[in-house]
């Protein structure tokens, strides 16, 4: 993604404090798909770690862990929420080359905000490419069911103790969901400050996943959960074993 980053500090923050529930949801199922890495003491690539929500459950069961994001200040909160990670590290797909990995894995939809569908497509032949053999995928996915699910939701809000969110969804195509985010921040001060940014998920038909995997030697499956979770609708698991 060319120019400034998604999640500048003050949205990295909100998110951090206010949507943890995605990575506790599915940080059970993640860790029964790696127990195999784990026994060996193989190595977890996470990409779009964000805070470290994710990371922060692998590496208290005993995983290694190079965890990368494309948004700087996500990677500042990643530190402070997991200091003992192997590393912490800026990568941004497609364009960044994935270090070899035992497992790789993505919760928060973070291939959805690639820039186009081919963009998608590099990346995953990429991952494909990193994995050692035996080694473990499990991310996940928007597909185009995640856009027809939301077509009539117009906008939402919340709010924590000392920030607001307020997010808009035109629509703007089948393969597109785009979020137009306002934030509100209180100072120390007492006054709030305001920010802005649009995030544009890309949506795929996720069926075709596997083969696209399998050309590049991994043997996969769509799922709609990586254990026991409920994922979101329209939300897909991918779950493979690299040949």
């Amino acid at each position: 993604m060319k120019g400034e980053p998604y999640y500048r500090a003050d949205l990295a923050r909100i998110h951090h404090l206010g949507f943890s529930f995605h990575a506790k949801e599915c940080a059970p199922g993640v860790l029964n798909l790696l127990e195999p890495v784990r026994a060996v003491d193989g190595l977890v690539m996470e990409l779009g770690c964000g805070s470290g929500l994710l990371t922060r459950y692998l590496v208290d069961a005993g995983h290694r862990v190079i965890a990368t994001d494309a948004s700087p200040a996500m990677l500042d909160l990643a530190r402070e929420t997991v200091p003992d990670a192997a590393s912490i590290q800026r990568l941004t797909l497609p364009d960044d080359p994935i270090p070899e990995a035992d497992a790789i894995v993505s919760v928060g939809h973070a291939l959805s905000y690639l820039p186009s569908e081919d963009a998608i497509d590099r990346s995953l032949i990429s991952i494909a490419r990193a994995l050692r053999p035996g080694g473990v995928v499990a991310l996940d996915i928007c597909d185009l069911a995640w856009g027809r699910a939301r077509r009539d939701t117009r906008s939402l809000g919340w709010a924590g103790e000392d920030w607001g969110l307020v997010t808009r969804f035109p629509f703007e195509g089948e393969d597109r969901y785009i979020r137009e985010m306002t934030t509100f921040t209180r100072s120390p001060d007492g006054s709030y400050r305001r920010d802005d940014e649009r995030h544009d998920n890309v949506l795929i038909d996720t069926v075709r996943i596997p083969a696209l995997l399998s050309e590049h030697g991994v043997d996969a499956e769509v799922r709609s959960t990586f254990g026991v979770e409920p994922l979101a609708e329209g939300l897909v698991a991918i779950v493979g074993t690299k040949r």
